[in-house]
């Protein structure tokens, strides 16, 4: 069998054919268990946002998660992908399989396919934390295409700048730091921008009817903590995925990113149970707040770090969102702005402190790095995001109705009950149903809506 060479990490290594194979299989099966894994967390985004939710709203959560998974996969594959790394897959199935980095290349097991799936689930990341920012309130349409427009253009272009194509941003920031902007899985490049782009969306819309009455706040619960604390650990469990398959390739797995994984997760948990005095909301968003800002060092950084960096990512989170809701009045309903936007900044930030050798790192980061890339990317998700639901608001509008807002998401948009038999009797059509709740909106709206009306 003739020897070949192949390039790993910009070293060419010879090996046989059969070898190289197995690699070319490997690489391919490490990518779509990742992918899959990845995939699966986006179940745990619909089950935390429907548990957060009224039960009213319940199954708007759900399909609206699924839909924006669909579109997602569609503009990404389209155009977020060739954007950022400037491949595409027009060309037939057979040539498509066998490419490796847009090169034809025999046996490839179609490894840019699976790459772009692997990175379709980051990129569906963005819409599903905004859609939890605007829950209950927000039109089903104009958010799918918004969550179309991050992940097939805004998403994928800051994308290429730090993992993609275009090293002309990284570059500069080695020039004036003396290192690249680091961040292994995305604590910036995709939590931090889906929080900060979900931001301007909230405001823009405006907080739900009878969140305050008479400036005074009126909390309005979770309906289900079984179903918020399923999507956690849905999440908690993907998560691992999310991390440790960052590393693309099966040569480049790592014990420490799985460990650092763990210990940024418990870190989280552990500082939300002891500052919220046992809140279960806040006890199972500190695990996700963890897992967020530990993405970015989660290659460079100690376990007993990582563990530090998870907890300050739950303080982050449980001060952050009572700061934001009570004082700042903004009616973000899963605190997706403090859990994935500040939390996910952090977790950049944080990489360029931990991350040195003098507290246990690899090292080889500048702090400096850390801090320009993460305030780059807040400053271009809020422009960005700014600029789409303004747009959205003055063309085709973004806000449900009153009726339809007290009626809720789900009976205005999908015209069915996330409970028929409970809230309206055995065999009710959707007619009926939507008939039943004009008619007696008080058995739908919370005690805080009724309150304001």
């Amino acid at each position: 069998m003739p020897d070949t060479f192949i390039r790993i990490d910009n070293e060419e290594v010879l090996m046989n054919q059969p070898l190289q194979n197995m690699q070319y299989s490997a690489d391919a099966l490490f990518l779509m268990i990742g992918a899959v894994m990845i995939f699966s967390m986006h179940a745990g985004f619909a089950f935390l946002e429907a548990g957060s939710v009224r039960t009213k709203n319940q199954v708007n959560a759900l399909v609206k998660i699924f839909a924006d998974w669909s579109v997602s996969t569609v503009a990404y594959f389209l155009i977020g992908f060739p954007i950022a790394y400037g491949i595409s897959f027009w060309g037939n199935a057979g040539s498509i399989l066998n490419m490796i980095n847009g090169t034809a290349t025999e046996g490839a097991r179609g490894f840019d396919l699976l790459h772009c799936f692997f990175l379709t689930t980051f990129a569906a990341c963005v819409p599903a934390i905004v859609s939890g920012g605007i829950a209950e309130r927000a039109r089903f349409w104009p958010q799918v295409a918004a969550g179309g427009l991050f992940t097939g253009l805004a998403y994928p272009f800051f994308e290429s700048f730090v993992w993609g194509r275009f090293g002309a941003f990284q570059g500069w920031i080695k020039g004036f730091s003396g290192a690249p902007f680091h961040d292994f899985a995305g604590s910036v490049v995709v939590h931090s921008m889906g929080g900060w782009l979900a931001l301007p969306a909230i405001i823009i819309l405006g907080p739900r009817i009878g969140r305050w009455v008479n400036g005074k706040s009126i909390a309005i619960p979770a309906s289900n903590i079984p179903y918020l604390s399923l999507g956690s650990w849905i999440l908690s469990i993907g998560w691992f995925g999310f991390n440790v398959m960052s590393a693309q390739r099966f040569q480049g797995i790592s014990g420490l990113v799985a460990v650092n994984s763990l210990f940024a997760m418990v870190g989280g948990v552990l500082f939300a149970i002891v500052f919220s005095r046992n809140d279960p909301g806040f006890a199972h968003n500190g695990a996700l707040a963890g897992l967020i800002a530990i993405c970015a060092g989660s290659d460079i950084v100690h376990p007993f770090g990582a563990f530090l960096i998870g907890g300050i990512g739950a303080l982050i989170f449980v001060y952050g969102y009572k700061f934001e809701t009570e004082r700042l009045k903004i009616d973000d309903v899963l605190g997706v702005w403090p859990l994935h936007g500040v939390a996910g900044s952090w977790g950049g930030i944080a990489a360029g402190i931990f991350g040195a050798r003098a507290l246990g790192g690899v090292g080889g980061i500048s702090f400096l790095a850390q801090c320009s890339g993460t305030f780059a990317a807040i400053g271009y998700a809020s422009v960005v995001g700014a600029a789409v639901y303004l747009a959205l608001k003055y063309t085709v509008g973004i806000r449900l109705s009153r009726e339809e807002e007290l009626r809720g998401s789900d009976i205005s948009i999908h015209r069915v009950s996330a409970y028929p038999e409970q809230d309206f009797g055995t065999g009710s059509s959707p007619a009926l149903i939507e008939q039943k709740s004009v008619a007696h909106p008080a058995r739908v709206p919370a005690v805080s809506e009724r309150v304001a009306e």
